[in-house]
């Protein structure tokens, strides 16, 4: 048995383990698809967060593997859907799921997986925990559709934009550290305190993936840059870069998101971060950041509360 209080790379290794070593469904061809997407990589920072959240609330993380996978299983599948949806080509460096597999086999992959984890899910956890997932899953799937319906839209607000990925990625996040609360035996009090946490981290994550995409290069992120231009998404860093009220650069992403050239791309990330969209969206990472961290005020000098603390600081290092 381990000790009570986790290092965060020993939680990210329990992690990992366990899906190397116990994770399986009753389908050969999904299960393959799957263990290829975790094989590609990834952060595993949703089961990070539910370990944490119950390890912060006197639980033992190494109870708590199965559910902490869980998460990590919804955002593969919500990846699988989304490589489908945006017609990705790579995904982590590798081929996305579709291209390998197909569509049609792709979307059953996600549903598949959809459904075994809350068939797992509501033979093993108690109320309120499949609710929680269950809600989360609907809020995904609305930030989807808002997202969708947002594309192109040069008038959407920094508060609309929030409100699309506090849905579409923040929520996924709040329910793991609610759901890790609620396990490790939390009050409601630190139960909503982690939830907060969560969705604030979230927001703050997916703002710093928005900016990843304007200022990182293809081989460090395994996908191309600029690929939200590409799939005319309204990310932060063009939002903030808008804001600015600078007609020419208005009507030149106009052009670019109607005609589309790939050869604007470079012309129009520097245009971005000439105009403040950078630095902007760093403001809006750490503003989002600190809050997180103030949610965490209900666990006094607890080691998880330190180790919550430094996964958000570390979105400011990225």
């Amino acid at each position: 048995m381990i000790e009570q209080t986790q290092d965060d790379a020993s939680l990210q290794s329990l992690v990992e383990d366990f899906f190397r070593h116990r994770f399986s469904t009753d389908n050969p061809l999904i299960t393959e698809a799957v263990r290829r997407m975790l094989d590609a990589g990834g952060k595993r920072i949703r089961p990070r967060v539910t370990l944490l959240a119950a390890e912060a609330c006197g639980g033992d993380p190494v109870d708590h593997l199965a559910l902490a996978a869980y998460m990590e299983l919804i955002h593969v599948a919500t990846l699988i859907h989304d490589d489908v949806v945006d017609r990705a080509e790579t995904r982590r460096g590798i081929n996305a799921t579709a291209i390998d597999y197909g569509n049609r086999v792709s979307v059953l992959a996600g549903d598949y997986l959809f459904a075994w984890i809350f068939k797992n899910v509501t033979a093993n956890y108690p109320a309120p925990v499949p609710h929680i997932l269950s809600s989360t899953l609907a809020e995904i799937c609305d930030g989807e559709v808002l997202q969708l319906r947002s594309l192109g839209n040069l008038e959407l607000s920094l508060e609309d934009y929030v409100e699309i990925v506090g849905k579409k990625t923040a929520s996924l996040f709040a329910a793991s550290a609610e759901c890790g609360a609620l396990q490790g035996g939390a009050s409601p009090l630190r139960a909503a305190a982690l939830r907060e946490f969560g969705l604030l981290y979230g927001i703050a994550f997916q703002m710093n993936d928005d900016l990843i995409d304007v200022t990182a290069d293809e081989r460090s992120v395994g996908k191309p840059v600029g690929n939200d231009l590409r799939e005319r998404k309204m990310t932060i860093p063009l939002i903030c870069a808008l804001q600015g009220g600078d007609g020419e650069f208005r009507r030149r992403v106009e052009r670019f998101y109607a005609v589309g050239d790939p050869s604007e791309i470079p012309g129009l990330l520097d245009a971005i971060r000439a105009r403040g969209g950078v630095s902007r969206t760093k403001e809006q990472i750490e503003h989002h950041v600190e809050r997180a961290k103030r949610a965490l005020a209900p666990f006094g000098s607890a080691p998880a509360r330190a180790a919550l603390s430094h996964l958000a600081d570390a979105l400011l290092e990225r």
